[in-house]
């Protein structure tokens, strides 16, 4: 890669809310720009929904959702002025409609066809980065601690935790060998619980303020946090169906979340932060002491959520990695341009540590782009 190329990234998380596009350059690692492109209403609940679908139904959402990203691409290079013969490679992680890697055998899908991304840019793909990882004996997640140590492995210990619809967290740092696991729900009770309370018409809790005018029921939260998932030990990781809907109604009830919303809402955000302090203390306290608990996704934009997590993880620090110069919506697509970047050059992309496998592989499948002779 020249001092003028760069990888694009592409997540388009659990919570289904819009696809995160980011440039990354590599001498020194930077993220060049960042956008993310919000989908319809209508789009979103499909994808939510779609382990319901037939087959004929998601294999139209796997090409639907690949003409999406492919068009989000474009616009991105435009809006940006990304010339595409500066880019070296595009990573897609894919829209995740199942994962499951405590069934026999273990299996995880992610869609969106990667053909039509390189097809509407002539530039070559990397995607499903999760399958060789499962091969290997791995959960196939998290992904990101392999970024965490890349960014932060050669500094003072410190904890990363990533809050997108699920949450993940990573520990990296001089002596520390990297590892991580999914803590539990990140934003996705908490998004599903407003998205019924407003028919819609809101997909998550802006700035936190339905949470910040209700109580939060310590106890109920406390029960929540001996569901069978938070005793296992890492690695771990979650399918979003675990923490949705079939959660809501059987742990709150339609009508009860109707009726006393707000203290529903500061429950579940507590609950999510407690998760993440359980998760600390109960897996990562016994091995490493960290000063500093670094906070990505959309929940680093929740006043209420990082309250609550600082006041529980305390006295460890907490900050958003927008004080490290990455942005917080930045840091998953981040993470796929680099996989990509990584996969293409034909160099190790996993954490065996952070997935359970049986050692360092090369994630992704390469769609070839050769109407610019830039596939290997």
């Amino acid at each position: 890669m020249s001092s003028n190329e760069c990888a694009l990234g592409l997540m388009s998380g659990t919570s289904a809310d819009g696809v995160s596009i980011a440039a990354v350059s590599f001498k020194p690692f930077r993220v060049l720009a960042c956008k993310t492109y919000p989908y319809p209403e209508k789009l979103q609940a499909e994808i939510i929904s779609a382990a319901k679908l037939d087959l004929r139904g998601l294999s139209l959402l796997n090409f639907k959702l690949g003409k999406i990203f492919a068009a989000k691409t474009a616009l991105f290079l435009r809006e940006y002025k990304i010339n595409p013969r500066n880019v070296e490679v595009i990573g897609s992680h894919g829209q995740t409609v199942c994962h499951y890697p405590g069934d026999n055998p273990p299996h995880t899908l992610q869609i969106g066809e990667p053909s039509f991304i390189a097809e509407a840019t002539g530039i070559p793909v990397v995607s499903d980065f999760r399958p060789r990882d499962m091969a290997a004996g791995g959960e196939g997640a998290p992904l990101v601690p392999f970024l965490d140590e890349y960014l932060f492995g050669k500094g003072a210990p410190r904890l990363l935790q990533n809050i997108g619809g699920i949450g993940n967290i990573a520990a990296a740092g001089r002596g520390v060998k990297t590892f991580g696991f999914d803590t539990g729900p990140g934003n996705c009770l908490m998004d599903d619980a407003v998205h019924i309370k407003t028919n819609g018409k809101l997909a998550y809790d802006v700035d936190g303020k339905f949470a910040a005018g209700g109580k939060p029921d310590i106890e109920k939260a406390a029960s929540w946090l001996k569901m069978p998932f938070f005793a296992k030990k890492p690695p771990k990781s979650l399918d979003r169906a675990e923490f949705g809907l079939e959660f809501i109604s059987e742990n709150i009830g339609g009508p009860a979340l109707c009726r006393d919303f707000k203290n529903t809402m500061a429950t579940l955000n507590y609950f999510t932060a407690a998760s993440i302090a359980l998760s600390v203390r109960r897996f990562i306290e016994p091995k490493l002491k960290a000063a500093e608990l670094i906070v990505a996704g959309g929940g680093a934009l929740n006043p209420v959520l990082m309250k609550n997590i600082a006041m529980l993880c305390a006295p460890v620090k907490v900050a958003r990695i927008s004080e490290y110069g990455i942005g917080e919506l930045a840091k998953e697509p981040a993470c796929f341009a680099l996989l990509a970047h990584l996969a293409f050059n034909g160099q190790p992309n996993n954490c065996p540590a952070a997935t359970g496998a049986r050692g360092p592989r090369i994630l992704g499948k390469i769609t070839p782009a050769l109407k610019t002779g830039r596939s290997k």
